[in-house]
């Protein structure tokens, strides 16, 4: 009988583990700065309920617009959420124009991020998300991370606002050197609400912001471009992420690139300001699953603080027969 029993648990712990890596979760924040502006509580029930899942999502994702006026009281907010994931789950940011600026409530009129390293120290930030890489050396401004799921690496990149000609080149660099790893980008402004590339005559460009000015290889990039100098030229980017765009708030993008390969991208934003977003308190996220045995990406969005989903199809759905997975 002992025998039986030991067989039976061994049995179930292996299907239990050959179960766990088909399949994992993240967790992608969209902006939260009318939440940390308005509706702290708002803020701090996503991050409560989010390490009350550390069993469950493999790591966190912020598309950007941590704050809203980029000033010392909203980054303590800003950084008493994230605190509460330390050590229990990576989290990954990407600055957006509401986080840099030459002062409080100044939107990207320079690229100073000074109170965003300041409050997330580069030591900290490298130990708490899995860091492999930052650029510049010793800010977060953009990072590289690395994990292993579903018995492969993974690379996640976390693009600046407008991201930089040289910050490009920096991610196509480390993305040549790692040619096998599977690549998730995010990054504050890419897609539009009409499900297309952030670029052209659209609101909200990098390029009409102050940082917009620079030339050269300080030269900002805004979706259109940023899909031509480095998602689609890498086989191996599999999903991109963003925010920062009002309206609907949401769109999705599916397109093939150089190789072939389909990459998935997204556009979520539930704050302040967007339609359907009333009073701005909604504290929607994304919940993302990647099943490779299913070879599915499918995407929900709920809110801890209404404990609801957004069933309609612009909330949840399934991108199926992903063949890179």
């Amino acid at each position: 009988m002992k025998v039986f029993s030991c067989f039976l648990i061994l049995t179930i712990i292996i299907q239990f583990s050959c179960k766990a890596q088909d399949a994992f979760e993240f967790v992608v924040l969209p902006d939260t700065q009318t939440y940390v502006e308005e509706f702290p509580e708002v803020y701090m029930k996503q991050m409560e309920w989010v390490c009350s899942q550390n069993n469950r999502f493999s790591f966190v994702l912020h598309v950007g617009d941590i704050t809203q006026n980029n000033s010392v009281e909203e980054w303590h907010i800003a950084k008493k959420g994230f605190s509460l994931l330390d050590g229990k789950i990576p989290y990954c940011l990407a600055l957006g124009n509401h986080d840099m600026g030459s002062g409080a409530g100044k939107f990207a009129d320079t690229r100073n991020t000074s109170l965003a390293n300041t409050f997330f120290p580069i030591n900290e930030y490298v130990a708490n998300s899995k860091t492999i890489a930052t650029f510049p050396k010793n800010s977060i401004d953009n990072s590289c991370a690395e994990y292993h799921l579903i018995d492969e690496k993974w690379l996640v990149f976390s693009l600046e606002f407008g991201p930089r000609n040289k910050t490009i080149q920096w991610a196509n660099a480390l993305i040549k050197k790692h040619p096998n790893h599977k690549i998730i980008i995010n990054t504050h402004a890419y897609l539009y609400n009409d499900s297309s590339l952030h670029d052209g005559d659209d609101w909200y460009l990098p390029q009409k912001y102050g940082v917009g000015a620079a030339t050269g290889d300080d030269a900002v990039n805004d979706g259109g471009q940023l899909w031509e100098k480095l998602i689609k030229t890498n086989k191996n980017i599999l999903m991109v992420f963003s925010g920062h765009i009002l309206g609907s708030g949401v769109g999705k993008l599916v397109s093939k690139n150089d190789y072939g390969t389909e990459v998935f991208q997204m556009l979520a934003n539930y704050q302040k300001n967007v339609k359907g977003v009333e009073k701005g308190d909604s504290g929607y996220l994304r919940i993302i699953k990647v099943d490779k045995k299913e070879k599915t990406i499918s995407v929900k969005t709920y809110s801890p603080w209404l404990d609801t989903y957004k069933t309609e199809p612009e909330h949840e759905f399934v991108f199926n027969n992903v063949k890179t997975l």
